[in-house]
């Protein structure tokens, strides 16, 4: 590469990247739009993959002449529809669900720190208290259950709004 192309290459690779740019946008939002709001809900690990692996694959296509925008809406799709199928089939198939999902964790519970799975999963009980006080609490005196959801947020539920429990019970273990 000489001194001249790098800083300055013609006009064909900005009017690609302008074109393939704006292409390429348009037929990811198209896409995600057609396949409904599942890939725009909360992140699981399957939708931080397609999420990084999509962004990776436009950076990629932007950036190389290699890479024909045909090409480039092929993969953007067949990514999409790879997340969809694995949607599909985690909902049609327990023997799949149970071995890709992702479950929440209780990891406090009446009064207690759920020690086991807080050290499996490389918690303290300072991020129970920060979990606690992101939810207005001063202190954990008032809470039911500390759950860690499947995209990694914490789901902090009261004393005063646990009512039955059935949204905790299946996740608390039983001596």
């Amino acid at each position: 590469m000489d001194g001249v192309t790098l800083w300055w290459d013609g006009w064909a690779p900005i009017v690609r990247a302008l074109v393939v740019g704006t292409l390429g946008y348009v037929w990811i939002v198209g896409i995600l739009r057609i396949s409904g709001p599942r890939n725009m809900a909360k992140m699981t690990p399957f939708d931080f993959v397609l999420t990084v692996t999509l962004g990776s694959a436009f950076g990629r296509v932007l950036t190389s002449s290699d890479t024909s925008l045909a090409t480039a809406l092929v993969v953007f799709t067949l990514l999409v529809v790879l997340q969809w199928v694995m949607a599909f089939l985690r909902h049609r198939s327990g023997v799949v669900n149970k071995l890709v999902a992702t479950s929440p964790v209780l990891l406090f519970h009446d009064g207690e720190f759920v020690r086991e799975t807080m050290r499996r999963h490389r918690f303290t009980e300072a991020d129970i208290h920060s979990a606690a006080r992101e939810n207005g609490l001063g202190s954990l005196e008032g809470v039911a259950a500390v759950v860690l959801q499947a995209d990694g947020e914490f789901s902090v539920i009261e004393k005063s709004s646990m009512r039955d429990g059935a949204s905790v019970d299946p996740f608390v273990v039983r001596s």
